[in-house]
C-alpha cells in the first residue's frame, strides 16, 4: 500500500490574504481587524502594553505584546509570522516618551538618528526601516475609506459670520503648527489663538482653550502639511464633542477628506443636541 503523502504547507511571506496591525490605543486597531477579517485578511498584531485595549486579542489570528519601544521585537514578530504589509492604527499618549518606554538598541539608534523627536519625524524613520527589513506600511484606512471624512456641514447647526473669522484664523494657525510637526489642533475665539496642541493631545487642548474662552470657542483640527497619510490621521469622534461640550465650545472644523471619523452618527447626534456645528472643509475652500 502506497503511503499517503501530506503536501508540505509553506507561508509565503508576500500572501496578500496577510496584513500586520500595529496597534495603539481606541477603537481603531479592533475597527481594523473587523475590516481585514471581514476582506479574508489574516491579521498579525502587534500591541502596546498599557495602550491597546485587550479584547483586540478576540479580533486578530496572532498577537504580540510589547513595551513601547521594542523594535526589534516587533519586526521579528512580523519575519516569524511572513507579514510583509502592516498598518498603524490607534494613538500611543506622547507623554510616555518621558516615562514608560524600553527602547531596544535599534530604537535607540532610530532616535540618536533624527533632529527633533517629533511624531512624522519619527514615524517616518519607523516605517523606513520596517520597509528594509521587508514590511511595508501601508496607510491606515485603506481598508476602512468610510471613516473618512465627507466635505460640508454635518449638523443642523452652521457656523455663524464671526465664527467662519475664527475659522479662518484657526485653519491658517494649525497648518503652521503643523508645518513645524507639533500638533494639528487649535482653539480660537474672538480671532485669537488660545491653545495650541503640543504633547498633551487634542482633549488637553479644547479644555485648555474653551477655559480661556469662557464659551463659544471655534476647534480646528487639520492635517499637516508634511502629514504622511499612512499614520497619525487627525481623528475625532464622540468624545471630542463631550470635551467641547463640557467648555461649551460651539464650532468644530476637520479636513475633509483628511480626517478620521469614529461613529458619526452617533457624534452628529451629540453633536446637534448639545448646539455643536460640525464641519469638513476642503483645502480648496480655505485656499481660495
Amino acid at each position: 500500500m502506497t503511503p499517503k503523502v501530506t503536501p508540505k504547507v509553506t507561508m509565503d511571506r508576500h500572501n496578500p490574504e496577510k496584513i500586520g496591525l500595529i496597534a495603539g490605543s481606541g477603537q481603531f486597531p479592533i475597527l481594523f481587524s473587523k475590516a481585514a477579517k471581514s476582506k479574508g485578511y489574516q491579521v498579525f498584531a502587534v500591541a502596546h502594553r498599557s495602550e491597546t485595549d485587550r479584547a483586540l486579542e478576540q479580533y486578530v489570528d496572532r498577537i504580540e505584546w510589547i513595551h513601547l519601544g521594542q523594535l526589534k521585537r516587533l519586526i521579528k514578530f512580523f519575519n516569524t509570522c511572513r507579514v510583509a504589509e502592516a498598518v498603524m492604527v490607534g494613538g500611543i499618549k506622547k507623554t510616555r516618551i518621558f516615562s514608560d518606554v524600553r527602547p531596544d538598541t535599534k530604537a535607540i539608534k532610530l532616535i540618536k538618528g533624527l533632529r527633533h523627536i517629533h511624531d512624522d519625524g519619527i514615524l517616518r524613520s519607523f516605517a523606513d526601516i520596517l520597509d528594509a527589513e521587508g514590511i511595508k506600511i501601508r496607510a491606515s484606512t485603506h481598508l476602512l475609506p468610510g471613516l473618512l471624512a465627507p466635505a460640508g456641514c454635518w449638523t443642523k447647526r452652521k457656523p455663524g459670520r464671526s465664527e467662519r473669522a475664527d475659522i479662518d484664523v484657526g485653519w491658517e494657525a494649525a497648518k503652521a503648527i503643523g508645518r513645524m510637526d507639533i500638533g494639528q489642533c487649535v482653539v480660537v475665539r474672538r480671532k485669537t489663538v488660545l491653545a495650541v496642541e503640543a504633547i498633551d493631545g487634542t482633549d488637553a487642548t479644547i479644555l485648555r482653550g474653551g477655559r480661556l474662552s469662557k464659551g463659544k470657542a471655534v476647534v480646528v483640527k487639520v492635517c499637516k502639511p508634511i502629514q504622511d497619510h499612512r499614520f497619525d490621521m487627525p481623528a475625532v469622534g464622540i468624545r471630542t464633542i463631550e470635551t467641547m461640550r463640557s467648555v461649551d465650545a460651539r464650532v468644530l472644523v476637520v479636513e475633509a477628506g483628511r480626517a478620521v471619523v469614529f461613529d458619526r452618527r452617533a457624534m452628529i447626534a451629540l453633536a446637534d443636541q448639545a448646539g455643536i456645528a460640525i464641519v469638513a472643509l476642503t483645502r480648496e475652500e480655505q485656499s481660495g
